[in-house]
């Protein structure tokens, strides 16, 4: 039997980035490579993580960061895929795209539709989708300033989250639920949020894919 492939979609949170320092945690160490260790053998991670990376905006200052236009290259690339893990959000949170948490929800949303239209699962099908809500940010650092005014705004992305996957027909999840931001930077997870969240992250994967 041929591993269940699951893409995991994100952003500095998905690659892996320490708020002590801002290198990148080790294979072992990021929530990625626990998961796959955590679900041991028949699974197999593709991390596909991209600091700044957006839902489906523009960056006017960083280039060329946009979800929307990242996404299909990467079904293409990678499938067939039994699951799409999307867990993106915290970079619309930037004070310079101005978006209500209702539109963040919106933006992620979009992803999930543009993955259930691909037919990049097994036998040209569609992939199962797992739409994330990223945690709420702590008190930010001097370096995070760009997320003035975020704070507020992503204590509210679980509920609206929560409120397109169903929109969606997707699974869903609250990492809100499980880790807590760092009060380093306001904005990254320790390597022991990178533990916790994989674990139950494990647990929600297992479950999700038993229901196809």
């Amino acid at each position: 039997m041929e591993n269940k492939r699951i893409l995991c979609f994100g952003d500095s949170l998905t690659w892996g980035y320490n708020p002590r320092g801002g290198e990148r945690f080790s294979w072992k160490e990021r929530w990625t490579g626990v998961l796959e260790r955590e679900l041991g053998a028949g699974f197999r991670i593709i991390e596909e993580g991209l600091n700044g990376r957006t839902t489906v905006w523009d960056d006017p200052i960083e280039g060329d960061k946009s979800g929307k236009k990242h996404l299909t290259p990467l079904l293409e690339s990678h499938r067939p895929l039994d699951l799409v893990v999307i867990m993106l959000g915290t970079n619309d949170l930037k004070d310079r795209f101005a978006l209500s948490p209702f539109d963040i929800a919106l933006g992620a949303g979009y992803l999930v539709e543009m993955v259930q239209k691909s037919k990049a699962g097994p036998g040209g099908g569609e992939p199962s989708v797992l739409l994330i809500a990223p945690p709420a940010l702590s008190k930010l650092s001097a370096e995070m300033t760009s997320f003035q005014g975020g704070v507020k705004k992503s204590k509210e992305l679980g509920k609206y989250y929560r409120i397109v996957a169903a929109m969606k027909k997707c699974h869903f999840l609250d990492a809100g639920e499980i880790v807590q931001t760092s009060e380093i930077d306001g904005v990254h997870w320790e390597e022991e949020e990178n533990l916790k969240f994989a674990r139950a992250l494990a647990q929600k994967v297992r479950e999700v894919l038993s229901r196809e």
